[in-house]
């Protein structure tokens, strides 16, 4: 009824107020309706039935050559003017129309049907005191709503009650800020009385006062006011809609906002109707087209008057004017009539030749079994067919990290012990070894309760914790205790565990795989089995983890009374705290560490110290105090951290691998190859996102510098982005040069553009959320972009959805630039929406992302076959397209306007009519069509050989206004050619039995034959590709064009149809005189030996990239790819490898807040086929010794 209501309301304009805040309550539709907010219905259509046709219409009409053409209909139309059939442009008009609509309803009719299926999923609605099964879609702000374990958070909720201990639930945000570890949510103590009472949740009166509807995810403030007491809510106490319930059998919640005033439904940003920069530039040009075209209408208007003044009185005695026509009307009609004779300079078939291109290449992108991802039946689609050539001319990339660079699955991958290294393969002869499948797997059957996921291959490892060695077990007894890791267990034996940082997690199950299994926990103790033995540690406290600590500990108490502090954190912090006995030993770990990072790993290092009894418990009484402070908590708090944490043992490291993708550190190298810049916006904190950057490749040892903006002041922000620019471009003005100037339609768009600087070497930026967020602020965005691009690598930390979008809108707007989003989550949707291309990839996080994209697959890797071959390739295709469809189109119609020197400015056409109606839509459709679908300069393997191939692209270099005046002078080179020659050649010519040759049908034959001939060479010279596909289109159309000629020229048809063919006999009388075929010869030689001539003088003097490349791919055979290599890299450890939030432990040490389970809890991932439950290892590469690489000498 509520949705019923909004639609009549919005039909009766009564326009929606701004919200300044949000006033409801629980249980009382009525009263929430009355201030009109919007239901839970989301709508990402554009049509319905009845609005598809005009908005449709309208859309296509505002592209200027669709308006032009209806107003040429309507100048057919008119008898008096027109000299041409109505449907010779109503036909193709409406076949344009037709084919992008049916195109467009296609794609609504899939939003629609993704809206649907959304819109009628199924809650549990609390209405009159029952539980009510309703649709989605039928979902009111104010009402109670049920969630059950792994179910989609229906709306906006406000957490009441739970069946959780301490009302807690846990909610996985993949689809909101793209990570997959749980989160914790907790409901306030007066709501959650209630429980699962129907009647007490149904009889709930509580009333919210909270924020307006924003795209905030982190924030939010509100009241809750029961019984005339009032409680403060946050963020904690808030379930958003996009999240997943997981490991909560139930949960209730108030809708707060629904439908479009959800916070996922804020950030999606607003679907724009994306153009390519040659649709632009195509607007522009026909914008001059028809400048050009009435000018030439208007000098024929002219000429026409004078000549009707001069001439045109000795041909009225036997060609009368018609009635009321005098010679300067008739020069007004003779405009209008040249704009229908001359408008083949503008041809509609362009826009269906167009559309079937851009939907062919769309389909090869679909096709590519290169593109396809088995594991997961996923095939790359192109998702919108309108952009396929901006694919090449990406400049800039801006990309996700989680689920996108890397898989978002943490495996524990090697580790150092006391000084001892372990998770490398080594042969007989100290070389390390290639890791693969085939590779022998450490057998931990000897371990019931071991995780059969995980997978090892370093047999040392084993052996040495099963001998006792006291240090290798005391390293995974800290990994078994000093953790925020929850357990579940469904069945005896069956462990899941709840980690709120996968990085946590991937550590717990290694020692639970090394016989240290973490089995439970109460508040106040720790189980773990311990190589099968039971053991209770009490704990006693955890110093929690936070952004300036680094680090985590916990002070536990063994059966046997010994009291132990177990720290694990960022290296850097730890060192800082050990014990001076420990100096050598962190000499050796520290080069563990190097390699480690090297490869890209997440390092921790791992220390403990054993306490005093008496110590402690002065030091637990002092913590308690501190605790409960009402002023300076979080210092007096941390003075106690660091005076127990220091002079601690240090045990060893470990190395933990977020796993990148198959590929990205190739892909990344050749796209920078390529000289495309790619900025990394993540949600992640900066040392893990710079941790990935040197492990992909974007961050690289030969960089000269990498600067870190960390700074929270606008101050301090500007003062570190200058000192960067002033070190890599000592000479750069303080001011950045902003040219501004004008483009789009009728010049109206004012652009300021930001010049690149140049800059000797190569530089990397890393920014973090609090940097960037002041940065982005008007008096400092032009400093920002002019540091940035200076760079070759920027990596952004801690951004949020909207900030994505921002930074992408920065560029290009400055740059004027095209560039390319791909993400896979629904926090990516606003960037994806934002640039001109929009990647998804269908990977861990949902399909909100693939959803909102232009393109999308499965894999990051895949991205550089979709720019460098098949974005390449349809840029390439499509300027050779319009090169050519523009050449063949002006010297068309420019031998119609010099013959209107020779007919009296009468507009009495050069053709055929026939031939005017087949020659774009017949004759030369199809070869051209087969030029821009199947022509390849180079093959896909050297496109990939050779990424600079690319670079052109970016700079238009293919297509632009220099080269469409290229094309203009050279129709008009020819034209003269086409007309002149053969006017000459048959003006005095007669045939072999003397009869003269030179009529009116005969030479309009000669000169439509020339002017085919010339143009189907032309396109042979502009062909690198032949496949059968393109001979047949060319041959075919040129036999095509003889067969037709010689049927519509043949008597039978005169007969038939005497006015509509009244070329009768013209072929064959033309055709079989030598000195015709000569002419043609004559003609086609003079057209083509320059064109030929100055291609052979410019590859000679100035020859391209691609020049080079094609020579060289004739020379040679293409080499093999080479073996990749492993790379060392910089070390760069990023210390703490967590992601988890401060007050965790916190949490979990709380009274009443760990009950007994019961053991039929779902598991921690249900789907069992996905990547995440099968967590496996990662693969190695052979790695050959430097010295073997080293020439000799």
């Amino acid at each position: 009824m509520g949705s019923v209501v909004s639609y009549l309301g919005q039909l009766c304009g009564q326009g929606k107020k701004e919200e300044k805040d949000r006033c409801l309550r629980a249980n009382d539709r009525a009263f929430n309706l009355s201030f009109r907010y919007a239901n839970n219905t989301i709508k990402t259509s554009k049509y319905n039935v009845i609005t598809f046709l005009p908005l449709n219409l309208f859309e296509q009409f505002r592209r200027l050559a669709n308006a032009y053409f209806l107003f040429l209909l309507i100048l057919q139309l008119i008898p008096q003017i027109s000299s041409l059939a109505w449907f010779t442009t109503a036909v193709p008009l409406a076949l344009v129309l037709s084919m992008t609509g049916v195109k467009d309803a296609s794609d609504d009719i899939n939003r629609h049907k993704c809206d649907k299926q959304v819109n009628n999923r199924r809650v549990d609605v609390l209405i009159d005191g029952q539980l009510k099964n309703e649709k989605w879609m039928n979902v009111q702000v104010g009402d109670i709503v049920k969630l059950e374990n792994n179910e989609f958070v229906t709306a906006d909720l406000l957490l009441l009650s739970s069946s959780e201990p301490l009302n807690l639930v846990y909610v996985e945000t993949a689809e909101l800020d793209g990570e997959t570890n749980l989160k914790v949510k907790q409901a306030l103590t007066v709501t959650g009385a209630m429980g699962d009472n129907v009647e007490a949740l149904a009889a709930f009166k509580g009333e919210v006062r909270c924020e307006p509807p924003n795209n905030r995810l982190d924030k939010f403030k509100g009241i809750l006011s029961v019984n005339g007491q009032s409680y403060a809510l946050d963020n904690d106490k808030v379930l958003l809609r996009g999240c997943t319930l997981r490991n909560t059998d139930w949960c209730f919640g108030l809708v707060i906002f629904g439908g479009p005033d959800t916070k996922l439904m804020q950030n999606s940003g607003k679907s724009v109707f994306k153009r390519t920069s040659i649709d632009h530039l195509m607007n522009i040009l026909v914008l001059c087209i028809f400048g050009f075209l009435a000018s030439m209408c208007a000098i024929m208007a002219i000429c026409n008057a004078v000549w009707e003044a001069n001439e045109g009185s000795v041909f009225t005695v036997f060609l009368p004017r018609e009635r009321g026509i005098d010679a300067p009307l008739s020069s007004f009609l003779t405009f209008w009539s040249y704009v229908i004779v001359l408008n083949t300079v503008v041809p509609i078939s362009l826009y269906v030749s167009v559309e079937i291109f851009r939907l062919g290449n769309s389909f090869f992108i679909d096709w590519d079994r290169k593109m396809y991802y088995p594991k997961n039946d996923t095939p790359a689609q192109a998702r919108t067919t309108t952009l396929n050539e901006e694919l090449g001319q990406i400049k800039y990339i801006f990309s996700d990290k989680t689920g996108t660079l890397t898989q978002n699955i943490m495996t524990f991958n090697k580790c150092s012990i006391n000084g001892k290294a372990y998770g490398d393969l080594y042969d007989f002869s100290g070389q390390r070894v290639e890791v693969t499948e085939r590779t022998e797997k450490v057998d931990f059957s000897w371990n019931h309760l071991a995780d059969p996921k995980f997978s090892f291959h370093d047999h040392s490892l084993v052996e040495t914790v099963r001998s006792g060695k006291p240090e290798a077990q005391e390293f995974f007894r800290l990994l078994s205790l000093c953790h925020t890791v929850m357990p579940e267990e469904k069945k005896e034996g069956e462990l899941n565990y709840q980690a709120q940082s996968p990085d946590e997690g991937a550590l717990v199950i290694a020692a639970r795989n090394f016989g240290f299994v973490f089995r439970s926990r109460t508040p106040e103790s720790i189980t773990v089995i311990e190589m099968g033995r039971q053991v209770i540690y009490e704990l006693l406290a955890v110093l929690d983890f936070n952004n300036v600590r680094k680090r985590m500990s916990v002070i536990v108490r063994s059966p046997e009374g010994k009291l132990t502090l177990y720290c694990k954190g960022a290296d850097t912090i730890i060192y800082e705290r050990l014990h001076p006995s420990c100096n050598k030993l962190m000499e050796v770990t520290t080069n563990h560490l190097n390699e480690y990072a090297g490869d890209g790993l997440r390092t921790l290092a791992l220390a403990y110290k054993d306490l005093d009894e008496r110590y402690v418990m002065k030091w637990a009484q002092r913590h308690h105090e501190a605790s409960i402070a009402m002023e300076g908590r979080d210092e007096k708090l941390e003075e106690l951290y660091e005076e127990i944490e220091k002079d601690m043992m240090l045990l060893g490291a470990t190395a933990v691998e977020d796993k990148l993708q198959d590929g990205v550190p190739q892909t990344i190298e050749q796209l920078a190859k390529a000289d495309i810049k790619i900025w990394v916006l993540t949600g992640d904190k900066q040392e893990t996102a710079e941790n990935i950057g040197y492990s992909c490749n974007m961050l690289r040892e030969e960089m000269k510098d990498i600067f870190i903006v960390s700074a929270n002041t606008a101050e301090g922000v500007k003062e570190e982005l200058q000192n960067a620019r002033r070190k890599m471009c000592p000479e750069a003005a303080e001011e950045p040069s902003v040219i501004k100037s004008r483009a789009g339609l009728f010049w109206l768009k004012k652009t300021k553009t930001v010049q690149d600087e140049k800059v000797d070497g190569d530089y990397g930026l890393i920014i973090n959320g609090h940097s960037l967020a002041v940065a982005l602020e008007k008096n400092l965005r032009l400093e920002l972009l002019r540091t940035a691009c200076m760079c070759q690598t920027v990596i952004c930390c801690r951004v949020t959805p909207l900030q994505k979008a921002q930074v992408v809108q920065l560029v290009k707007k400055y740059k004027q630039a095209v560039t390319l989003a791909i993400g896979d989550g629904a926090n990516d949707v606003s960037m994806i929406k934002a640039a001109h291309i929009g990647v998804g990839i269908s990977g861990q996080e949902g399909m909100q992302a693939v959803l909102s994209s232009d393109f999308s697959f499965a894999q990051f890797r895949y991205l550089q076959r979709l720019l460098l071959v098949h974005g390449r390739w349809s840029y390439i295709r499509m300027c050779k397209f319009l090169g050519y469809f523009f050449y063949k189109n002006f010297t068309f119609t420019l031998v119609q306007f010099w013959y209107s020197f020779f007919c009296g400015f009468s507009a009495q056409t050069v053709y055929d009519e026939w031939f005017i109606t087949c020659y774009n839509l017949v004759y030369t459709a199809l070869p051209v069509l087969g030029l821009s679908l199947f022509d390849q300069d180079v093959n896909d393997r050297w496109s990939l050989q050779h990424p600079q191939l690319y670079c052109p692209g970016q700079k238009n270099q293919y297509f632009n206004k220099k080269a469409f005046a290229s094309c203009v002078m050279h129709s008009c080179y020819s034209s003269l050619i086409l007309f002149f020659i053969p006017w000459a050649a048959m003006r005095d010519t007669v045939r072999d039995d003397g009869k003269d040759i030179a009529n009116y049908q005969s030479f309009a034959l000669l000169t439509q034959t020339c002017l085919l001939i010339v143009v189907f060479t032309q396109l042979g010279l502009d062909t690198y590709y032949w496949s059968a596909v393109n001979h047949f289109f060319v041959w075919g159309s040129i036999a095509a064009y003889f067969a037709i000629t010689f049927t519509m020229y043949s008597n039978g048809m005169f007969y038939i149809f005497t006015s509509t063919f009244p070329f009768v006999g013209t072929a064959r009388n033309s055709l079989n005189q030598p000195n015709v075929w000569l002419t043609i010869f004559l003609s086609s030689l003079l057209c083509i030996l320059p064109v030929v001539a100055f291609r052979f003088i410019l590859i000679q003097l100035r020859p391209t990239i691609n020049d080079k490349v094609r020579y060289k791919m004739r020379k040679e055979v293409l080499p093999a790819p080479a073996p990749r290599r492993l790379l060392r890299r910089r070390s760069t450890r990023s210390g703490y490898a967590f992601s988890h939030s401060q007050g965790y432990g916190e949490l979990i040490t709380s009274q009443n807040f760990l009950m007994k389970r019961p053991l039929k809890r779902a598991p921690l991932f249900p789907q069992t086929d996905s990547p995440i439950f099968q967590n496996q290892p990662q693969h190695y590469r052979t790695i050959t010794e430097e010295s073997e690489e080293s020439p000799s000498p």
